[in-house]
């Protein structure tokens, strides 16, 4: 499955990230194998009259190897290990009837299991099948009680029995976990989810994933859209991504259009309109404004004098932003109105003009959430109404400047800090992250770090989502 449309986000997991998987997959596999349950055994054989039951495994001792195969996904293999049992007996033997316990080991377990990822329908990573072969070389059992020497002509007639249930039990459970437990927990990966009250955030795969020897490669959408208009969304022309690194088990890397999606998202929904006045206008800026605008305000109403001065912004295009090897920035086109605001009365427009800012950006993450910290780099203002109210700006230059610093910019900063979750599953987080910035895009490399194990990820998602269904 293939896409023209370039993604906005790619993340790829590599050898290195697998690795830090290996110990939390080996021991969900030595938990998913020791909840087998084994039917009960009854039988004779020759003047043996038996019942087998409750069979429990008591140890594991599993080696295992998990990687990437190419073109397919994850092969997960066990090799030359052994599985420790204990279960009940009742055995009648002439006149003679005895009970105890008897403990078996299964030795040469080799297991070999192939799990293919895709893109379903929804645009999520899923396991799409799994494959899997177990052989079992061989089984002892060791009899306790008096009779124990006595019941050793049933040991090899028991343990093939043993051996074959309990090999054909392996594989069903390893699929069950595969294709239900885990799936249950790639189904926490946010694929098109609300960011906030007013945006949300498209997350599918626009390809199935790509597997070498070295890297699971995913290409994602990453597109923001407004909530009240799903439909009006911005189109992706930024550049593909890429991704040359190892070294780190995780990258991240986000496009241009990730980021333009989110501001296009935001400036339709009507977010990007401020005012400022009242207490939130300092006094030193009020003042210059209506000594600048004194004759304006005489000429229409002297009356306005002594009225409340406000400022009113709007961006008047969507914003966009430029990455480049030095960083990343945005530039923003706005509207400033200057008002005097009479008590009960309509506002009275003094003057317009064009706001033309740039904004240092700069990308962190923390645990699974992206954030973006604005700073006010330039700060340009134009009259819309002559050059000789341009010129007569100039000295509000710097005061609007630095009142946009602190009355604007922590305002969209407030919305920003909070971040976006990344397409990850719930419990795994990125650590010791690295931002890098490339000509149209930036890459976030990192390690992972699991919260808790996969157990206990996979048993709180089964546990959610049976209160959802209540």
């Amino acid at each position: 499955m293939t896409s023209a449309e370039p993604p906005g986000c790619k993340i790829r997991i590599t050898a290195r990230g697998l690795e830090m998987l290996k110990s939390q997959t080996k021991k969900f596999v030595e938990e998913e194998i020791s909840n087998i349950t084994m039917p009960e055994m009854r039988g004779s054989e020759g003047r043996f009259q038996y019942t087998i039951k409750n069979v429990k495994i008591t140890e594991l001792d599993l080696t295992s190897d998990l990687r990437f195969h190419p073109d397919v996904g994850l092969i997960f293999e066990v090799h030359n290990s052994s599985i420790t049992l204990n279960f009940q007996r009742k055995i009648l033997y002439w006149l003679f009837y005895d009970e105890g316990s008897i403990n078996a080991s299964a030795e040469g377990v080799n297991i070999f299991t192939s799990l293919h990822l895709s893109r379903d329908e929804e645009g999520r990573l899923k396991i799409s099948n799994a494959s899997c072969d177990a052989v079992i070389t061989k089984m002892r059992a060791r009899f306790s009680g008096t009779l124990g020497r006595v019941y050793d002509v049933l040991a090899t007639f028991l343990t093939t029995g043993m051996r074959f249930v309990l090999n054909r039990q392996i594989c069903p459970a390893l699929n069950h976990a595969a294709l239900v437990l885990v799936n249950q927990l790639l189904e926490t990966i946010p694929v098109r989810s609300e960011v906030d009250n007013y945006v949300g955030i498209d997350y599918s795969l626009l390809s199935d994933p790509v597997v070498t020897g070295r890297s699971l490669d995913m290409d994602f959408r990453g597109m923001f859209y407004d909530l009240k208009n799903e439909s009006n969304t911005l189109v992706n022309y930024a550049v593909n991504p890429v991704i040359r690194e190892y070294d780190r088990m995780i990258y991240l890397a986000l496009s241009e259009y990730f980021f333009d999606s989110g501001l296009y998202a935001y400036y339709t929904g009507g977010l990007f309109q401020f005012q400022i006045a009242n207490e939130r206008m300092p006094k030193d800026v009020e003042m210059l404004l209506r000594t600048t605008y004194l004759g304006t305000i005489m000429m229409l109403d002297p009356a306005l004098m002594n009225h409340p001065v406000s400022l009113e912004l709007e961006v008047t295009a969507p914003p966009r932003c430029t990455i480049k090897t030095s960083g990343a920035s945005v530039s923003v086109v706005s509207n400033v109105k200057v008002l005097v605001l009479p008590p009960g009365k309509a506002a009275v427009q003094l003057s317009s003009m064009t706001m033309d800012g740039k904004f240092n950006a700069k990308v962190s993450m923390k645990g699974k959430r992206l954030a973006v910290h604005l700073d006010l780099r330039r700060f340009k203002i134009i009259s819309n109404q002559s050059a000789l109210e341009s010129l007569a700006l100039i000295p509000l230059q710097g005061l609007l400047k630095t009142l946009f610093q602190v009355s604007v910019v922590p305002l969209i900063n407030n919305y920003t800090k909070r971040g976006v979750q990344i397409p990850l599953p719930d419990g795994i987080d990125f650590i010791e992250e690295v931002v890098e910035y490339h000509n149209g895009y930036i890459i976030v490399g990192a390690n992972l770090q699991f919260r808790t194990g996969l157990r206990e990820l996979i048993t709180k998602q089964l546990s959610s989502s049976s209160d959802n269904s209540i």
